[in-house]
């Protein structure tokens, strides 16, 4: 089969899958990732708007929880416009520079909710550990700083492989195995040398998937080795009751993730439905999930949601 170079002037496209050997049910499987997607949306918008217009959330906790929901709003936004397509209308094909915004905004959101909950897991240490000094350590400007850090990061550790991706001829199927157009997928359609692409990949593995869970645990040994340290059980339950919806998204992102890195590179030859599967539990798990379990698990944003639908209510 000829070359096809994605930079040519002739049209380059790819296939998107929607339920591999389920396709003639797509319209019914279309009403469960619809009401996924509508808890996402809803969920998040719920949570920013709770934060911007309660001043008592106006603290460094809530500011990262707000960049926590914006990082799950834009991942929820980034696939809705391929996958709801193939389900309703079969709309499958995209081009490549489609799917190249795609893959930019999907690693870079996914790679960006990593490294919040790791800056969230910073507040934690620090308001359990320093708790006299938490005004003063994370302050206005040392949020904003981290927040522009961690846009910074999340660029800077995906344009690499996009640019590298870009270079590479296509001669093989133009069928991808997702809903979406996924870095992995994608390289495996090349016909050119991938063996660099790949090492990148794998250094971007270690660097998130490894190094950002490492660094929480390390905050959450020096946080349970200060509470073990403290007078009463009702202090110590109080303190771990504080870090508990974090503890939970940290658990949402990661085991979905860590699922679809050891499926892509150690079972290759399993069944299409099984990465199928995970791939959408890994995208769609934490932005649905996180609205919930912060919703519940926080007093001061559950009641903010009341008096939300309250005055709505009132008006």
């Amino acid at each position: 089969m000829p070359e096809v170079n994605n930079t040519t002037q002739n049209p380059f496209y790819f296939i998107l899958t929607g339920i591999p050997g389920f396709e003639a049910f797509h319209i019914w499987i279309s009403i469960p990732f619809c009401c996924l997607y509508t808890i996402s949306t809803v969920g998040n918008i719920t949570i920013l708007t709770v934060i911007r217009i309660e001043p008592s959330l106006h603290q460094p906790m809530y500011l990262f929880l707000s960049m926590l929901a914006l990082t799950d709003l834009g991942l929820t936004l980034t696939t809705l416009p391929t996958v709801m397509p193939i389900f309703w209308f079969d709309i499958r094909k995209i081009s490549f520079e489609a799917c190249f915004a795609q893959v930019f905004f999907l690693h870079g959101f996914s790679f960006m909710e990593s490294s919040v909950l790791l800056a969230m897991s910073f507040d934690r240490y620090v308001a359990i550990c320093r708790p006299l000094h938490y005004a003063t350590i994370l302050t206005s400007q040392v949020i904003c700083r981290i927040g522009f850090a961690i846009i910074c990061r999340c660029v800077l550790a995906v344009l690499p492989s996009l640019f590298l991706l870009k270079r590479l001829p296509f001669c093989r199927s133009h069928l991808l195995s997702h809903s979406y157009c996924l870095h992995p997928d994608m390289i495996r359609l090349a016909c050119g040398d991938i063996q660099f692409n790949s090492w990148y990949g794998f250094a971007l593995v270690l660097l998130i998937i490894v190094m950002d869970p490492l660094l929480i645990m390390l905050s959450y040994t020096l946080i349970l080795r200060s509470i073990l340290g403290r007078a009463t059980w009702t202090e110590r339950f109080q303190a771990l009751n504080n870090c508990l919806s974090h503890i939970l998204a940290v658990l949402v992102l990661y085991v979905p993730m860590v699922g679809l890195s050891m499926t892509h590179r150690f079972a290759k030859h399993a069944s299409p439905l099984v990465h199928v599967i995970i791939a959408n539990i890994y995208l769609l798990a934490p932005p649905v999930m996180n609205p919930i379990i912060y919703s519940v698990k926080t007093k001061q944003i559950r009641q903010g949601v009341f008096r939300l639908l309250f005055q709505r209510k009132a008006h």
